[in-house]
């Protein structure tokens, strides 16, 4: 309670837009993208997890400060300095498609081995990748599942076609002649949220009808039932070009699980959480980090600074994120890793043995980070207001309406204060270079 209302406080009254850093010597370092001098003085120790939205843009429009940032953060041939990955929570396109459409709006080149999506971690699932699945979402569906390994399949508007009489919330869309039962439809073994869908009425029957019915939606609802459930994007809003906050995948997922408690009187369980604030999103992009830098230079990297400008997803996830390499620091590599997100536990992390869980090999590939800390940067150009009334009462804050992050994570107030806050991403970068000492021309 008290490190939540100093937070507030220093926020309000500190922050006062001003104290950022002061602009320091400059002078060139070598470039990230091309070959390194052999000296690890020459080499950056870090690395810097970017957000998008309300970050580096807004809507499709960038965030003035967002172009001064990258002359720092890129050379004048296109070389980033630095390793930094873009860390969205999108989940509506592929992440060769993020990568072109950030390359175009910021004015800088970005492969798509930098940009990490929602979805990405669906890549260390390979027990499911040969399982049907159905998909939920808008933009190209079957092309991100392919791309991320599944190679079976099903759309919410193909089991609309296969079972036309299950979307009955329109009017206009019900069949006129009744169909034909569907015989040949293959039974669903597993569910994936991509993202917030266009319809959400006939998303959230359809997926609460797969779930009850054990994968056959072609029959009657059961009390024991269960379909492996992954969600992506777990943002309850996100920052556009409109003031105020929109509507984001977090939001339909609140709908879908106050649906299902009310049907059957129990909590939905998910099989795995991904995009901010999950850990496993750290440790994956911790993992891209690790495996960018090691084709350019032998300096390991050892602190990540991740800069966002929501506290309950960028913040809050930074800062378990960093809590987590504490505690490996203390508990040894073969101590702690990440497990899957094992149902009814969403959010939370499970410490196991490698030699106990040989069924998840893709724990191997994140298991090793070479980050030891995980600082948090919190921007004011997006969610986050700095020039928010804070309640006398402080303990206000502290209950569900304002605690925006997803059910299954606890809010501690320890975990949405931020280590630095600036006034945007410009500011941001002018920081962690200071914090380094890492000087560029």
């Amino acid at each position: 309670m008290r490190g939540f209302t100093l937070f507030f406080r220093r926020a309000v009254g500190v922050l006062g837009i001003g104290k950022t850093v002061k602009k320091s010597r400059l002078w060139q370092c070598g470039c990230f993208g091309t070959a390194v001098d052999n000296k690890s003085s020459l080499q950056p120790g870090f690395g810097i997890l970017l957000d998008v939205d309300g970050v580096l843009v807004r809507g499709k429009t960038p965030i003035p400060a967002a172009k001064k940032a990258f002359q720092k953060l890129v050379d004048p041939e296109g070389h980033f300095r630095v390793p930094v990955i873009f860390v969205t929570n999108a989940g509506n396109c592929l992440r060769s498609s993020k990568a072109d459409q950030l390359s175009s709006i910021l004015g800088v080149p970005i492969s798509q081995e930098q940009v990490m999506m929602s979805h990405s971690p669906l890549r260390m699932f390979r027990e499911y990748h040969d399982k049907c699945v159905l998909v939920s979402g808008q933009g190209p569906v079957l092309d991100i599942a392919r791309n991320l390994g599944f190679t079976n399949v099903i759309t919410i508007d193909m089991l609309r076609e296969a079972f036309p009489l299950l979307d009955m919330v329109d009017h206009s869309r019900r069949p006129k002649v009744l169909p034909t039962a569907t015989l040949s439809f293959p039974k669903i073994e597993a569910i994936i949220l991509f993202g917030e869908p266009v319809r959400w009425e006939t998303n959230l029957q359809l997926v609460i009808d797969v779930i009850l019915t054990s994968g056959n939606p072609g029959n009657a609802h059961q009390r024991q039932s269960r379909v492996p459930l992954f969600a992506c994007n777990i943002d309850l809003m996100w920052m556009a070009e409109a003031q105020s906050p929109r509507f984001g995948h977090g939001t339909f997922l609140v709908c879908l699980e106050n649906i299902y408690k009310k049907i059957t009187g129990e909590e939905l369980k998910y099989e795995g959480l991904m995009g901010k604030p999950s850990e496993l999103t750290y440790q994956y992009a911790e993992y891209l980090i690790r495996t960018q830098t090691a084709k350019k230079q032998s300096k390991p990297i050892k602190t990540l600074y991740a800069v966002g400008d929501n506290l309950m997803t960028d913040i809050y996830g930074a800062n378990l994120y960093s809590q987590y390499l504490e505690k490996k620091s203390v508990l040894g590599s073969k101590t702690l890793v990440q497990a899957k997100v094992a149902a009814g536990k969403g959010a939370t992390t499970a410490a196991v043995s490698q030699e106990e869980d040989p069924e998840t090999p893709w724990e191997n590939e994140l298991a090793s980070p070479s980050a030891t800390s995980c600082r948090s940067v919190l921007v004011c150009t997006g969610i986050y207001n700095p020039h928010a009334q804070v309640p006398a009462n402080c303990g206000e804050y502290i209950t569900e309406t304002v605690f925006h992050g997803h059910r299954d994570f606890k809010f501690d107030p320890a975990l949405v204060e931020p280590s630095h806050i600036v006034e945007d991403v410009n500011a941001a970068i002018e920081l962690i270079f200071q914090l380094e000492n890492f000087i560029v021309e």
